[in-house]
């Protein structure tokens, strides 16, 4: 297992975002010393919606510093913008990517251990953050979505630390079969079977993932990826 370095620490606090000025706290500012990572995440970060953002599920979302040269490629008129905290992150992660991860993971960092609990589900207000109509719906189809931690045991982080990886109850569920389960081999219906049955699923995946075994038929993805009006 690659083990990474967590490379800086980010936090946000809410803010009018784009044209409507929707409350968003998606503009992470750095953090120039260490961070306390609790149970609701790091000290001093806010969430602007919180029935879909925050919570122990999402408490620290973390970003790979590899995918920033690849958004730059692929949108050069964005290219300036495809830096630390671009998506959000309050964990710039350095050396590893969603493919060396699997669900459920477990690292110390620093004196903190945290838990891989889910992907990012991008949404809308990533339209906004890049004045990109499509924003969201690039990331989630080329994968670069990053994770979220759970804080199992809070602790102090310092920028630098690296991240140990000290248990890995599920390594028959990469994140990258993740991400093509939600979005590309949508009603694999044996595969939905065992993620909906996985113990600490977070209860909106579980939930999503019986509905489609129930109706053979995948969400509708449009209200979370489509900016609204």
């Amino acid at each position: 297992m690659k083990e990474f370095t967590i490379s800086e620490l980010r936090t946000g606090k809410v803010a009018p975002l784009g044209p409507r000025g929707v409350a968003s706290a998606i503009d992470k500012r750095r953090a120039p010393g260490p961070l306390m990572a609790r149970i609701a995440g790091f000290d001093g970060d806010e969430q602007g919606d919180r029935g879909h953002h925050g919570g122990p599920d999402k408490a620290l979302h973390a970003y790979p510093a590899a995918h920033y040269a690849k958004w730059a490629a692929d949108l050069p008129h964005l290219a300036a913008r495809f830096r630390p905290g671009a998506f959000g992150e309050n964990c710039v992660v350095m050396g590893a990517t969603e493919a060396d991860l699997c669900l459920f993971d477990r690292y110390r960092i620093g004196a903190a251990v945290v838990e891989v609990s889910q992907t990012r589900q991008p949404c809308w207000k990533l339209n906004l953050r890049f004045d990109q109509p499509d924003m969201a719906r690039l990331v989630q189809n080329t994968g670069r979505t990053g994770w979220y931690f759970r804080v199992i045991s809070e602790g102090l982080i310092v920028p630098g630390d690296g991240a140990e990886l000290i248990a890995r109850p599920h390594p028959d569920w990469p994140l990258y079969r993740v991400w093509r389960l939600l979005y590309r081999d949508t009603l694999d219906l044996a595969a939905l079977t065992d993620f909906a049955a996985l113990p600490g699923l977070p209860e909106s995946w579980r939930r999503a993932a019986k509905a489609r075994l129930a109706r053979h038929e995948v969400e509708d993805w449009r209200p979370r990826l489509e900016t609204p009006g």
